[in-house]
């Protein structure tokens, strides 16, 4: 009974429906939005933007702080002006699912439901980085927050893709789970050094140095799970195109993370945008961590789904 209607939420018929067309559409478009979300608020951090708005929500107590806009200045009215569309659309997404839920799978709405709670939660902590003057448990907290948002996006997202499972994902949704965990704990950690300005503060006064030293320490676990998770991937038959396609992304990614993560760190952050490509390719990591969880989990699902008489190419 219960593998009957895992099977019917992610059936072709309730995929093609469309309202889960225009769902799809829009919770990609958001993570997109959030992406650059995410890759603005690092900007703001690095060039030191967080307060350039002393006030909040408003800037100046203006919309739009023309008098005196400079580049900080934009950096963090653009950072609030994409978190507000981002919350308006998120509203959106949460209405169409909940007027639409007799044709969409049950737990779309609440995962919907679920994404808003977060980025209620996260534009409250945004408020508190402002009052709270940048403090940096806030800080990495609004951080964590954001990361939690984008991924519950990329859960809705990839259980609405279009995916036929073959059966022959093994342990790998298992391995990538943990993957995704560790490179989470990982882009915290990254969060943290640069809300306490820890690299610098551990080369200019020896302090900090455990902060920072978690950090590195912290790539080793991340990147042993996603190579293991390359190696068993490239290693089992038959594995669908869309999970190997998704295994030479994360080698490129892991790759491209591991070589901004040396260079940041051998440049002491001097060069800014390879400290803004760094935290946002961290996050991208863990996006394409989470897509492939739950692929491979729905390969599980559409597998099992089929009574043991009936092969699943029947």
């Amino acid at each position: 009974m219960t593998e009957s209607i895992l099977y019917s939420s992610y059936s072709p018929s309730s995929i093609d429906s469309q309202p889960i067309k225009w769902i799809r559409w829009l919770v990609w478009k958001i993570a997109i939005a959030t992406l650059l979300l995410m890759a603005i608020g690092a900007a703001t951090r690095v060039m030191n933007a967080g307060l350039a708005c002393p006030d909040w929500p408003l800037c100046y107590g203006k919309v739009i702080p023309t008098q005196e806009m400079n580049l900080q200045v934009f950096l963090e009215w653009f950072h609030r002006l994409d978190a507000s569309l981002i919350g308006l659309s998120t509203i959106v997404l949460v209405v169409l699912s909940w007027w639409h839920r007799s044709k969409l799978p049950s737990w779309l709405p609440w995962g919907c439901s679920f994404a808003l709670g977060l980025i209620i939660f996260q534009g409250i902590l945004g408020a508190l980085t402002v009052t709270e003057l940048l403090r940096f448990d806030i800080v990495t907290a609004h951080l964590g927050t954001a990361l939690l948002f984008f991924g519950t996006l990329i859960v809705i997202g990839s259980n609405l893709i279009e995916y036929q499972g073959n059966g022959t994902v093994g342990k790998l949704t298992v391995i990538s789970f943990v993957a995704t965990i560790l490179v989470y704990v990982q882009c915290l950690l990254g969060g943290l050094v640069a809300s306490q300005w820890a690299l610098h503060q551990c080369f200019g006064g020896n302090q900090l140095c455990f902060v920072m030293n978690s950090h590195i320490i912290g790539v080793i676990p991340a990147t042993i799970s996603c190579l293991t998770l390359i190696v068993v991937s490239w290693r089992t038959p038959a594995l669908s195109q869309k999970l190997r396609n998704l295994t030479k992304y994360i080698g490129f990614v892991l790759f491209s993370q591991i070589l901004l993560g040396v260079a940041t760190f051998y440049l002491h952050l001097q060069v800014e945008p390879l400290t803004i490509a760094h935290h946002t390719i961290g996050a991208v990591l863990f996006g394409i961590l989470i897509s492939f969880t739950i692929i491979t989990r729905k390969d599980i699902l559409e597998i099992s789904s089929f009574p043991q008489n009936i092969s699943p190419n029947t």
